[in-house]
Formats: C-alpha cells, sequence, structure tokens
C-alpha cells in the first residue's frame, strides 16, 4: 500500500510545481473547512468536534453531541488512515471518502445542514471565495467541497510507529512484551490477525462481534443499510493504528479502555449472554493468560504515531 502522504511526496517529483502546489493548497482549504463550524446549521459544530485531533480524530465521548445537543447514536471513530479504505461507516453507507463527506452534515443529530445550503454560506465568506477559485476556478458547490474535505482526511496517514520502525529494523522502543503480544495477534490462539491484517490492521468487512443483542443492542449495524437479516448485528472492521488513543471503543463506545475490549474478546458470553448472530470465529472462549492480555495491549500501544498526533 502506498501511503497518501508519500504519494504527495512523488507528485511534487512527477508534476509541475504549480500543481503540486495545488495540492497542498486543497488540504489546506479542506483541513479549514474540517475544523470550521459553519458547516452547521447552527454554526456551532465543525468536523473537528467530533474528530478530536489529539485524539487521532476520535471523540472521547461515548457517543457524540451534536446542534442544539443533539446526541448521536455510536462512537465517532479516528478518521485517520483513510486513504486505502474501501467502504465507509460502521455499516458501510458510503462507497468512497469523497461519498462520506455530505452524511455528517446532512445528518440531524450531527450537523443538521445540507451541502447546498453550506456552499451558500460559504460564497459569502471572501477567504473562503479566493481559495475555491484559485485551486478549482469556481464557486464553492457541494462537490468541491467534498473533494477538499476528502482531500484532507486522506492526507491523515501514519506509520511512524515503535512497531513500524521495529519492522523497518530501525531504532525503536518497541518492548519485548509488545514483540511477544504482536505474535501472540496473529496467532490462531488469539485470531485478531483474521479481521484485522494488512498495513491499516482492518479488512474492511463486516463482523458481528457479539454486540447485537434486541434487549440490549438494538442497532443492526450493516443490517440498516442492506435490510438483510444476515447482517444484523454486523459493523465495519476499525483500522488499529493509534487505537490506544482513540477511547472508548467499539461502534457503541461501549468499551473505556483497550483492556475491556480484551477481555470482552477473551469470552465474549461473560458480557452478552446471548448475543444473536456471533461470527464463529469468536464462540469460543480464548482463554488469556494475565501475561498474554498485558502484551496484547502493549502491541496494540506500539501501533501509535506520536509524532502526528499533537
Amino acid at each position: 500500500m502506498i501511503k497518501y502522504i508519500f504519494g504527495l511526496l512523488c507528485i511534487g517529483i512527477i508534476m509541475s510545481a504549480s500543481v503540486a502546489l495545488t495540492i497542498e493548497d486543497e488540504v489546506a482549504l479542506g483541513d479549514k473547512l474540517f475544523h470550521d463550524p459553519l458547516l452547521s446549521v447552527d454554526r456551532s459544530v465543525s468536523c473537528a468536534s467530533c474528530h478530536i485531533a489529539e485524539f487521532a480524530f476520535a471523540d472521547t465521548a461515548r457517543v457524540s453531541i451534536g446542534v442544539y445537543g443533539a446526541k448521536g447514536t455510536r462512537n465517532s471513530p479516528s478518521v485517520m488512515n483513510m486513504a486505502d479504505r474501501s467502504i465507509f461507516f460502521y455499516d458501510g453507507r458510503a462507497r468512497d471518502l469523497f461519498d462520506q463527506i455530505h452524511f455528517p452534515i446532512e445528518d440531524h443529530k450531527e450537523m443538521k445542514f445540507d451541502m447546498q445550503s453550506v456552499a451558500a454560506r460559504l460564497t459569502e465568506v471572501k477567504e473562503y471565495n479566493e481559495a475555491f477559485a484559485k485551486i478549482y476556478q469556481e464557486e464553492p458547490n457541494p462537490s468541491n467541497i467534498a473533494k477538499a474535505i476528502a482531500s484532507f482526511v486522506a492526507s491523515l496517514e501514519t506509520s511512524n510507529t515503535e512497531f513500524d520502525a521495529w519492522m523497518q529494523d530501525k531504532p525503536n522502543k518497541m518492548s519485548e512484551s509488545a514483540i511477544r503480544g504482536r505474535t501472540l495477534f496473529m496467532s490462531d490462539k488469539a485470531k485478531c490477525f483474521d479481521c484485522h491484517f494488512g498495513p491499516d490492521f482492518t479488512d474492511d468487512a463486516f463482523k458481528n462481534v457479539g454486540l447485537y443483542d434486541e434487549q440490549m443492542y438494538a442497532d443492526r449495524g450493516r443490517g440498516n443499510i442492506t435490510k438483510s437479516p444476515a447482517d444484523f448485528g454486523k459493523f465495519k472492521v476499525p483500522g488499529l493504528r493509534n487505537i490506544a488513543v482513540t477511547a472508548p471503543y467499539m461502534h457503541d463506545g461501549s468499551f473505556a479502555t483497550l483492556r475491556e475490549v480484551i477481555d470482552y474478546y477473551d469470552d465474549v458470553y461473560k458480557v452478552v449472554k446471548n448475543p444473536i448472530g456471533l461470527d464463529s470465529i469468536l464462540i469460543k472462549p480464548l482463554n488469556l493468560t494475565e501475561q498474554e492480555k498485558i502484551d496484547l495491549e502493549e502491541f496494540l500501544v506500539s501501533l501509535t504515531d506520536k509524532q502526528f498526533i499533537k
């Protein structure tokens, strides 16, 4: 996988300086839009309100709060390392990063606006008119607004972790515990690698990990989109880069710490007695030892890009 940020360097080499500058300007414009509450109906909420930079562009609340104090239904995940994703949102409703942009803006529990109204509002701001004219040779519109924000999000790629340095035989602080945790992560005993593989540690598939119960957990996840009972309770497998700083966890923010997540996967039935449609890979208890749980968490912590997250 070629990370987006390295792609920008390649573009700078093979394309003219003016075009490369336009790409940089587009990312900068997307950054400004991402942090601007003008995109919400009451000018109170920005994308960054729920995707906080110092927490790997995730939220620290179990569910985020939108305009007029509206309470969301799912935890806001990190939007880092999205350049190579093939589908978006926990339920997969967006087909690509560009398509993903309008959903939170239009959601009544998030920003409660619409893209046409956002464009009209931005045309009233001289700074935005000049930026869009420079980059796109046109006024702000739903398409170029989405393109700018998508360009910024796609630039949030991370690969400067202790784990990456260790894998590349570079100086690193990867602990012996983290190395053992990585071995366990990939083993048949823990089975983490069955769903979390590749450079960003996700297979981009939808899995039912037991957090669907008609009494306790009503969210049908992917099933809300496909309407198929076979998809009820399935949610998109998240990537694990920077996972140590994105608490709380799971689609509903039901676990406060990584250790709680590890304990849950160690034996799902200790938490949910009658999960519906649980994927078979998770049925049997893992029987992890205390040291194995510590090692696994240490490995997950090693996936944090501390230089990027500030």
